[in-house]
């Protein structure tokens, strides 16, 4: 005869210290919770409920320009560093953490169109409308991190004059290049005080470039004719055009995906593209309801952000046709200039009214310091919350978002315009010889051509 015994080692139950939680033993059979699914649903609700309620993303404005903040650069080498540079020509470098100003770069005598750091976070390169291209050195970081940290004015190391205003600045990831926007695309280094090459392509004014992060001698360009083109560094002529039917006002490559970069448009939409097939656009981000001004890539590569005319941010899924979060506030104006903190957890905007604002990347994140219990309360919340947002109750709580009145307004009207563009499309295939008429894809609608 067998005799089973229940056989438990004190070591399992016994706390090793006072102040530790007592051990409980759960069993996960189903059989013995035939509520459990039930149990999960009312929590998946509540989790989604509490979401809501905690979702704060607003932390607070930086104030101390007196002109609109045109653009923005991050400082690679410093995590709580950001640069920012307004239509008055002055240049600020902030600290995130106490929201204050650590030092200025005074110089330009017209609007800083364009902003960029070298990739050890030492010099930072400005340009901007009064035909001037300058190089400054920035404080260390270890100097910046002191609480008495000098507002001096820094003087600029090296100016270069020029004979066109320059509209954008970028640095090369890696390496001593950097390149400039404007007549024409000129590539510089830092001991010359002349371009060492220059593209043209077309004679529309060059509004905006961006490196690729891993091929460092690729790099995209947008212009006001409507095109983004792409250049290499290694041939004498640029690569390859784009021709879209509105003007692309930034670009931004997918950090974790190189050869993948999104679009900003004047259509309120932006577009993903691969950078080797340049006739469909991989997706596309629609739900501004008016021109993207800016874009920039999570450093994960998952996500990027929007600023836009329409005085919102939003942050869309890489992948994704809709946003997932939108941010707002009565006071924030037009956004021209938006970044994401070099670790993701962070949001800055630029806006036209002279302020710089500090947003969390998810809203109801909790700040500060987690404990172990806390962290894993979030971990599952969101677990049950993804295994359940399916169902209609969940998903109209997950997706709700108060828009302002305005934005609502002009997104109702959008819809209704769009609606009939395409029923008229619908009546006008129905009524002609079949196959007379093809429907375009969204992906390929906007592309006029493709330049070689």
């Amino acid at each position: 005869m067998k005799v089973k015994v229940i056989s438990r080692s004190t070591d399992e139950f016994t706390r090793e210290r006072s102040q530790d939680l007592q051990r409980v033993f759960r069993n996960f059979d189903p059989k013995l919770r035939p509520q459990e699914k039930a149990v999960e649903y009312v929590r998946a609700l509540n989790a989604a409920k509490l979401e809501k309620i905690f979702a704060r993303p607003f932390i607070g404005a930086m104030d101390g320009h007196i002109d609109a903040i045109s653009c923005m650069a991050k400082n690679p080498n410093f995590l709580k560093g950001i640069f920012s540079g307004s239509m008055d020509g002055d240049i600020r470098l902030w600290d995130i953490a106490s929201r204050k100003t650590v030092c200025q770069f005074p110089g330009h005598q017209g609007a800083v169109r364009g902003l960029t750091a070298s990739t050890d976070g030492s010099t930072l390169i400005s340009c901007g409308t009064d035909c001037t291209v300058r190089i400054w050195s920035v404080p260390v970081a270890a100097t910046l991190e002191s609480d008495h940290a000098s507002n001096k004015p820094i003087e600029a190391n090296a100016v270069y004059v020029g004979k066109n205003a320059y509209w954008a600045v970028d640095h090369q990831w890696g390496g001593d290049l950097f390149a400039t926007t404007g007549a024409r695309v000129e590539i510089w280094n830092h001991n010359r005080s002349q371009p060492v090459n220059t593209f043209e392509w077309g004679t529309d004014t060059v509004i905006s470039v961006r490196f690729n992060p891993g091929e460092p001698n690729l790099l995209a360009t947008s212009a006001s004719d409507r095109s983004i083109a792409l250049y290499d560094l290694r041939m004498s002529t640029p690569a390859r055009k784009l021709i879209m039917q509105t003007r692309t006002n930034s670009i931004a490559w997918n950090p974790m995906e190189p050869l993948n970069f999104t679009a900003a448009n004047e259509d309120c939409s932006c577009y993903s593209y691969d950078a080797r097939k340049l006739d469909e656009a991989k997706c596309v981000h629609k739900d501004h309801v008016s021109a993207v001004m800016d874009i920039d890539y999570s450093p994960t590569g998952r996500e990027f952000v929007t600023g836009s005319y329409d005085r919102t941010v939003r942050i869309f899924p890489y992948n994704g046709g809709h946003s997932r979060e939108i941010y707002h506030t009565k006071r924030m104006q037009r956004v021209f200039c938006v970044k994401f903190s070099s670790d993701a957890s962070y949001i800055i905007s630029g806006s036209d009214d002279t302020n710089l604002r500090l947003w969390k990347a998810k809203a109801s994140e909790q700040m500060g310091v987690l404990l172990p219990r806390e962290q894993k309360k979030h971990e599952y919340q969101e677990a049950v919350k993804n295994r359940y947002k399916h169902l209609p109750e969940v998903k109209r709580i997950v997706r709700h978002r108060h828009l302002p009145r305005p934005i609502y307004k002009a997104k109702e009207l959008r819809r209704t315009v769009i609606d009939a563009e395409k029923k008229k499309e619908e009546r006008r295939k129905a009524h002609s010889t079949p196959g007379s008429i093809v429907t375009e894809s969204v992906r390929k609608r906007r592309i006029i051509r493709e330049v070689e």
